[in-house]
């Protein structure tokens, strides 16, 4: 027998009571004020998508969309990302707009979980997408704007780690051959699990040479430092040139004033299979998971007739709820404003004074002054009784 849902919300949904959401919405108000000096302008999308453009596009693999079918037989997702909905609107709406494009939102995704994982399915992002410049420069950009949003919405410790995809990739490319055993060793950096890493280095026939380098890659994590040891592990490829790129980056960020915040992680690698190069990860004091992720994707827009480089970020509001002080200052005073029939026209006149004065003022028709509870006395800050007709 089916057990009734009763007031069962499905998997991963979840209700945002008004405390929760009124933080929720003064962090937007202020990573808007953040963004919009910086030129980039607010975009919405829908919530559903067609599979076959935005469901294809998207990094989230399939198994993680709510799919469903419309009246006309055509799946449809609802949004699983934001950045593969805009890069469809660049392509479109947006295909005589010239580059570089600066779009920003705040918005929901969905990402089905498993039943086990724990996590929402439905969750807020503010997030930003440089579209059309291929330079370190917008990518510095992108971080010092993500580092400039952490420190306006008041996360009091953070830092912000960086990498290139193509470090990591070009040393196993120049160490590995077998496409197996480099699976392995991406799933165990992206998992930060170093312990099965070296377990799995120690397994193979390799070189010395080749053991040392791809042993040292994992204390490839600090400062500016770091970016003469990864050049002394690399050769004239692919991860030679990520390490210049890196170089050329952290030069920009000095510039920006914000390397306080952020480290180096040429270890750092995405289970998103559409970022190409400098990608980016923040982290908060006594917060497991990061708080807001982002990096280049440059093949992204060309799915969609328009090639692009592209880069940006997305903050995870659920979290940033978690690592942020509350709201400053007592809330609005509440004022309980209670009448009579009769004297109806002039109480919710009064009131509207009230409200205009900056007051909250709940109003409410009662029969006799004694209808006033004491509940009522402990949630207002002041109670007005207008239940006599004047003379």
């Amino acid at each position: 027998m089916t057990k009734p849902l009763g007031f069962e919300k499905p998997l991963g949904m979840r209700d945002i009571l008004p405390d929760s959401l009124a933080k929720q919405r003064h962090l937007e108000r202020t990573l808007r004020k953040c963004i919009e000096p910086w030129g980039y302008e607010e975009i919405s999308t829908p919530s559903l998508e067609y599979y076959d453009t935005v469901g294809v596009a998207s990094a989230i693999v399939t198994d993680r969309m709510f799919r469903l079918l419309d009246k006309q037989g055509h799946t449809v997702v609802l949004r699983p990302d934001m950045t593969t909905p805009i890069a469809r609107v660049v392509s479109s709406l947006y295909k005589d707009v010239p580059l570089p494009i600066r779009l920003f939102y705040q918005a929901n995704v969905f990402r089905a979980q498993e039943k086990e994982a724990g996590r929402n399915a439905e969750f807020f992002q503010t997030g930003i997408e440089l579209i059309g410049d291929a330079s370190e420069d917008a990518d510095a950009e992108a971080i010092a704007l993500a580092v400039f949003c952490l420190r306006a919405a008041g996360v009091a410790t953070f830092r912000i780690a960086i990498g290139h995809v193509d470090f990591v990739e070009g040393l196993l490319e120049e160490e590995i051959a077998d496409e197996e055993v480099k699976s392995q060793f991406r799933t165990f950096l992206y998992e930060r699990d170093f312990v099965g890493y070296r377990q799995l280095l120690s397994s193979l026939e390799l070189p010395g040479e080749s053991k040392h380098r791809l042993e040292s890659l994992l204390r490839l994590r600090g400062g500016k430092g770091k970016i003469d040891e990864a050049r002394e592990l690399t050769v004239n490829g692919k991860a030679r040139r990520a390490v210049d790129t890196v170089a050329s980056l952290w030069d920009a960020l000095e510039a920006y004033g914000v390397t306080d915040d952020l480290l180096l992680d040429f270890n750092l690698i995405s289970n998103l299979n559409y970022y190409t190069g400098v990608v980016f990860e923040g982290y908060a004091a006594d917060l497991g998971s990061p708080l807001l992720g982002g990096g280049r994707y440059d093949h992204l827009a060309a799915q969609f007739g328009r090639p692009a480089p592209a880069t940006g970020f997305a903050i995870k509001m659920d979290r940033l709820l978690l690592v942020t002080p509350e709201m400053d200052g007592p809330p609005p005073a509440r004022v309980l404003l209670c009448y009579t029939a009769q004297r109806r026209r002039e109480a919710l006149a009064e009131a509207q004074l009230l409200r205009e004065d900056g007051l909250v003022v709940v109003t409410r028709l009662i029969e006799q002054e004694s209808d006033v509870t004491d509940s009522d006395k402990a949630v207002y800050a002041k109670i007005i009784c207008m239940t006599q007709k004047e003379e």
